[in-house]
């Protein structure tokens, strides 16, 4: 039997069945597995991909949607990942075609590598902004904040979604609904009984993520990093706007050293809604 084409092979929605598969492409590109990562994607948001008929996935991508179920606002793209065999054969441009004419109009965003960034742009996304992953072993010191955090709650939850929605401009709550049970650690900070911030910790292969980091300035944001770090002998990862220059200085200061820089791209629309100064980092980038 032949062979059929990359171009006759159909995109399909891919569901938790498909987990093992999607791991194997993220090695077959030197990605880390992040099998815990990919569930959480294929769980909160709609993933598609293409079957290859000598086995596993010719390609995948996750598409996390914000706003109303029956009218999105904005979605998030990520985990777009092309077998190495199949790759630069224009797999990669017919799926996220794909997801531009299953949004029909809706803003997207995406955190682009330098070699995925062309594509991106053919496409019709902007460079609107860059966040730097940092990565180390949290060393503790330096002078202590005046901001109290402590273990989020059950009860914390709505505070949460509401602090969440008006600080990144879409309703978020399929996806931070989620937090406690995807994250080892979720910590509040508050004031006078009103949450001013939030950040989780979670697993990834062996160190452990911190996002998303909404709070109300600098000196709250360092506080939630410093009692997440304390709650973990892993080391930690995080994506920091650059335009937190701030803090950028203090993590790197602390032990966290810069991996490599994205570039937040989106389609659509000319800058993110909400409100950046109180978003220093996004739960994944694969998420928006």
């Amino acid at each position: 039997m032949p062979t059929p084409s990359l171009d006759a092979l159909p995109i399909r929605r891919l569901t938790l069945r498909d987990l093992t598969a999607c791991a194997d492409l993220s090695e077959d590109r030197g990605w880390p597995r992040e099998e815990h990562k990919w569930g959480f994607l294929l769980t909160a948001g709609r993933g598609f991909g293409i079957d290859d008929p000598q086995g596993g996935l010719v390609a995948a991508c996750v598409l996390t949607e914000y706003g109303t179920w029956e009218r999105p606002e904005l979605g998030a793209v990520g985990m777009v990942l092309v077998a190495e065999r199949h790759a630069r054969r224009g797999v990669g441009r017919r799926l996220m075609r794909h997801v531009l004419s299953v949004m029909d109009g809706t803003p997207l965003t995406l955190y682009a590598t330098e070699n995925g960034r062309p594509l991106y742009e053919e496409l019709g996304f902007k460079v609107t902004g860059r966040a730097e992953m940092l990565m180390g072993r949290f060393t503790p010191g330096g002078p202590e904040t005046g901001a109290r955090t402590r273990a989020a709650t059950a009860e914390d939850l709505a505070g949460i979604l509401r602090l969440d929605e008006e600080v990144f401009g879409a309703d978020r709550t399929p996806l931070i609904a989620r937090l406690p049970a995807f994250a080892d650690q979720l910590r509040v900070a508050e004031e006078d009984g009103r949450i001013t911030g939030y950040a989780a910790a979670w697993p990834n292969m062996d160190t452990h993520v911190v996002g998303p980091l909404i709070a109300r300035d600098t000196e709250t944001a360092r506080a939630l990093i410093t009692s997440l770090a304390a709650g973990t002998d892993r080391p930690l990862r995080t994506d920091i706007d650059v335009r937190h220059e701030e803090l950028l200085a203090w993590a790197k200061a602390r032990g966290l050293a810069s991996v490599v820089c994205s570039s937040v791209m989106t389609y659509g629309t000319n800058e993110l809604p909400g409100d950046w100064r109180r978003r220093f980092a996004p739960l994944t980038v694969a998420a928006g």
